[in-house]
């Protein structure tokens, strides 16, 4: 294990050795033309609609009941044979 004189030596030498690289202005613009912030109102508007995200968030927790119920009648069936 390394002392904690050395581990300080060893990050001195790093940064005197590697030398920071900034992209090329190409891969820059191409991230900011791909990222989008939405708008504030946007962002707002997704909140308000809370009562959709609700029966969704429903529908998804109903659906994996249904399955985990099969699932669990199918085990029992095949088990007891």
């Amino acid at each position: 294990m390394l002392s904690e004189d050395q581990v300080l030596a060893l990050e001195a030498h790093l940064a005197g050795t590697l030398k920071p690289v900034s992209p090329p202005i190409e891969v820059v613009q191409r991230l900011r033309d791909r990222i989008r912030f939405p708008q504030p109102e946007e962002i707002a508007s997704r909140f308000r609609d809370w009562q959709r995200m609700f029966v969704v968030f429903g529908g998804v927790m109903s659906g994996m009941l249904v399955i985990i119920t099969i699932a669990r009648a199918l085990y029992y069936m095949v088990g007891r044979r």
